[in-house]
């Protein structure tokens, strides 16, 4: 069996005389030396960071030091309340941001149950159990099926020792381990399982030495940017510098008008708050709590949380194969004999499931061909099957998962184990080795004779020195095998012979066999994994497919989920190591990766303008999982270093949540868009007001105190109650917008226009009718630019006319009551400088906010917004 390149560095090797022996082991003493010198075995942890940091990192926020900046120019300007308001939301924004990564780190910690607690080693002659991080280099340890190796290690000695080394190569083929071969087959690798067999290895590297902790070493460097993140510091920049040139306009004609240079000054400033949506931090904030709260309800863990916002920005989901897309388990589900060909269904390991041959299901009484096969390679297997337990509440496989695959197989068909086992008991066995690739057992008939059971790859079995059948029938199965592995699967075949007593010496137990069949073995797709992948193509996400598996594996899987078709190109590692791959962005399938080279495809798909969400579990997937716009781990499978290296941890690992999470993640992209279509045209039409009031008659249209007021009103509980609105629902029919577009790209700019546009002419018009008729004509102003804009609020809804998010009806009242009482209360009118109006004029304030709401409305159905445009960089529509 060739492994590939990249999976395991060379170790440095250990000199293990005269400090150890294979029967002896370190001494004690020499132990602690060792310990102390190399230091713990243990993979050195991401430091925590400290609450102090995260909230100074929370501050760092581009709108955050906007806010920070009103807020200064506010208490500069004695107005402490104003100030107050802006300083609350910035806690706010803070708190909730901190309090998030904390409760997520919280949870993966929970989540940490990768490496070995304990190990077995032999020290001073004797065995004895000592906890994973105490093993030290030459240190002797004793692996057995189920042990989760603790360090990298050269194997002493074995017997059928196989490991699973999923976790770390992405491959779903256990491998034999042999003493004395070349390094793939001859060493183990720290996280790795062993499945069956045991042995006897000697420790060549620990802690950050390992293999694993090597790959971890690749995932260092801080997090940047989301793309929204992107977006709103280009947006900050944009408003920061037409705000400042705006208010420079407004105190220039002010003072040319003859107006005090202070309340021009204070003006300015007031107009310069008001432009600026300081509720947009809150909104964002709230809406992305909203997306995490709702993904932990869907089994999602947040671990950062602009990683919500960031899948609704995805334009490629590059996911790992084994344990991700696939179960991780190994699954029999072709079954071919000389009669015809039958499929295995069913789900895990769980022997419920059928056997199903021209569309009908059959059992053992009815294909006696499948009897015999089945029972042979059932026989021919020293693999188990346990039921669930309150610990593992489902079926799982004791041994080599692929002989656990073929008693499931057998079990589907009706066969019972135990009664084969009872009625044919094992006699002697030659076991599977990786030089023959096969295994054969002999068992006692109950007529006294004895039956050969053997199992291997067609290459080891369908020859003529083993096999007794006719050539054609021998031509037959060989055609048969090879289009199983072009489809993927891992073939095995089974022979068998029956004789009339043990005469025949062992070296011709193996010759004169008759075929009975073939087994094609695969790690099956999840069930969850078909829809996943549609629902992303439907979205307009690439999804490609990057394991370190074989390509023909590789090749069927990513076509039995129609992420690549089976004539598609598959980039191997061996090509991209030595740059013939060509353009790593041409391609759909990348096979026998290493995690260097997961690490250059996510790169190469990021710099074609590409946002990456990058999915697995195994340690190899982990420096992936970090260079990634957003990293997707398996929670349950995984391993701790791609939680850890994740921004998503899915703790039920089913892919399908994937989806639901770019579906929160575009609606708080809309919901954001949709703020700032309320904010911005409130604001636009606040300065247009102020520009426009002087030419028409008016020398100051609004106090500055007014601004303000209105500008907390509109942007406050209505403004924060717009991040909770629902999802639209065609948003996954949608391509994701390109990276580039900037967060009031397609469209929304004209549209913010003239929404403000409209406002500012209805309180404009308004304020020139109460001025004519003698009417107080700034408080009419006040009350109709406030309304106005909250109906604009009530017309800005995802699913008008519904009880959806009640939040924001509730904040309309309060803000159009609280509106409403800076005309009508005392206090408020002295510290507003407004005047009470009559009920008449107080009605024509609501008709006239009533007409924010239609022609809200009627923007939307004439000028919707337009999807994104298909067109994503590099090759989207491949």
């Amino acid at each position: 069996m060739n492994r590939r390149e990249g999976g395991r560095r060379p170790a440095a090797k250990v000199d293990r005389l005269p400090d150890t022996t294979p029967a002896t082991g370190l001494s004690s003493v020499e132990a602690a030396r060792r310990l102390a010198l190399h230091g713990p075995n243990e993979i050195p942890a991401e430091p925590r960071t400290p609450v102090w940091r995260r909230v100074l990192q929370q501050l760092r926020d581009p709108l955050i030091l906007v806010l920070l900046v009103a807020a200064a120019l506010t208490i500069g300007t004695g107005d402490l309340s104003d100030a107050a308001v802006i300083l609350f939301v910035i806690i706010v924004n803070t708190v909730v941001g901190v309090v998030q990564e904390v409760r997520a780190e919280q949870a993966v910690m929970a989540l940490s149950a990768m490496s070995a607690p304990a190990a077995r080693v032999v020290r001073d002659g004797e065995e004895r159990s000592v906890a994973a991080a105490e093993v030290v280099p030459g240190d002797v340890v004793l692996v057995a099926e189920g042990d989760i190796v603790p360090a990298d290690a050269d194997v002493l000695a074995a017997a059928l020792l196989l490991a699973d080394e999923s976790s770390l190569t992405g491959e779903s083929v256990p491998v034999e381990k042999v003493p004395g071969c070349d390094e793939a087959l001859g060493a183990v690798s720290a996280g790795t399982v062993i499945v069956r067999g045991h042995g006897r290895v000697v420790v060549t590297a620990t802690g950050a030495d390992s293999a694993l902790g090597r790959i971890a070493s690749l995932m260092g460097g801080a997090p940047g940017l989301t793309p929204l993140q992107h977006r709103l510091v280009r947006f900050g920049r944009t408003l920061a510098a037409v705000t400042v040139a705006l208010c420079a306009v407004v105190l220039a004609l002010g003072l040319v008008r003859g107006q005090p240079v202070e309340l021009m000054i204070v003006a300015a400033i007031s107009l310069a708050v008001a432009a600026v949506p300081e509720s947009l931090p809150a909104v964002v904030t709230l809406a992305l709590a909203l997306g995490a709260r709702r993904m932990a309800d869907r089994h999602a863990i947040v671990r950062r949380l602009p990683a919500v916002e960031t899948l609704g920005s995805v334009t490629v989901i590059a996911t790992d194969k084994t344990g991700t897309l696939t179960e991780g388990r190994m699954a029999a589900e072709q079954l071919w004999t000389s009669l015809g060909e039958a499929s295995v269904v069913g789900a895990g390991y769980e022997p419920e499931g059928r056997v199903i041959r021209d569309g009908e299901a059959v059992t053992a009484s009815d294909a006696p061909d499948l009897t015999a096969l089945l029972s042979v390679a059932m026989l021919c297997n020293d693999a188990a099957l346990e039921p669930p337990s309150p610990h593992f509440p489902e079926w799982s496989a004791l041994g080599d998962p692929t002989e656990a695959a073929l008693l499931v197989a057998g079990a589907r068909l009706g066969l019972d184990r135990v009664a084969l086992d009872s009625e044919l008991p094992r006699l002697e066995e030659i076991p599977f080795d990786s030089a023959r690739k096969r295994m054969t057992t002999v068992h006692r008939r109950p007529d006294g004779g004895v039956r050969i059971a053997c199992k291997g790859a067609p290459e080891s079995v369908l020859r003529p020195q083993i096999l007794a059948d006719r050539p054609e029938t021998v031509d037959l199965a060989t055609a048969q095998a090879e289009a199983l592995a072009r489809r993927g699967y891992r073939v095995l075949a089974v022979a068998s012979a029956d004789h009339d007593g043990r005469a025949q010496p062992p070296p011709t137990w193996e010759s004169g066999l008759s075929l009975l069949g073939l087994v094609g073995i695969l790690d099956p797709p999840r069930s969850a994994s078909e829809p996943t992948i549609t629902a992303c193509k439907r979205a307009g996400i690439v999804p490609v497919l990057i394991t370190g598996d074989h390509p023909l594996t590789a090749r069927a899987v990513a076509g039995r989920l129609s992420i690549a078709t089976r004539d598609d190109e598959v980039a191997t590692g061996d090509r991209i190591r030595t740059g013939t791959a060509g353009d790593l962005t041409d391609v759909r399938v990348y096979a026998r990766t290493t995690p260097e080279q997961k690490l250059d495809i996510v790169q190469a798909w990021r710099g074609a303008g590409h946002v990456v969400a990058m999915t697995g579990d195994g340690v190899n997937d982990g420096p992936a999982l970090r260079q990634a716009d957003i990293g997707v781990a398996m929670g349950r499978r995984g391993t701790e270093v791609a939680r850890q290296a994740a921004d998503l941890v899915l703790a039920d690992d089913n892919p399908a949540t994937i989806v639901a999470a770019v579906e929160e993640g575009r609606r708080v992209y809309a919901n954001v868009r949709r703020f700032l279509l309320y904010g911005l045209a409130g604001g636009t039409a606040e300065i247009l007001v102020m520009l426009l009031g002087p030419f028409l008659g008016m020398p100051l249209p609004l106090l500055p105190a007014q601004i303000l007021w209105i500008n907390l009103l509109t942007h406050g509980l209505p403004g924060v109650a717009l991040g909770a609105e629902p999802v639209d629902p065609d948003t996954m029919r949608h391509p994701p917008r390109p990276p580039e577009e900037s967060v009031l790209g397609a469209g929304l700019w004209p549209r913010i226009l003239f929404m403000g546009a409209f406002v500012a002419t209805v309180t404009l018009v308004v304020g020139v009718w109460a001025r004519e008729t003698g009417r107080p004509w700034q408080s009419m102003m006040f009350l109709v630019l406030g309304a106005t804009q909250l109906g604009v609020a009530l017309g800005s809804r995802a699913r008008p006319g519904t009880l959806a998010n009640p939040f924001l009806l509730v904040a309309v009242g309060v803000a159009l009551s609280l509106q409403a009482a800076g005309v009508y209360l005392p206090p408020l009118r002295d510290l507003l400088g407004t005047e009470p109006l009559p009920l008449t004029d107080l009605a024509i304030a609501c008709v006239l906010s009533g007409l924010g709401h239609v022609v809200m409305r009627l923007q939307a159905r004439l000028r919707p917004e337009r999807p994104p445009r298909a067109g994503l960089p590099a090759s989207q529509g491949h």
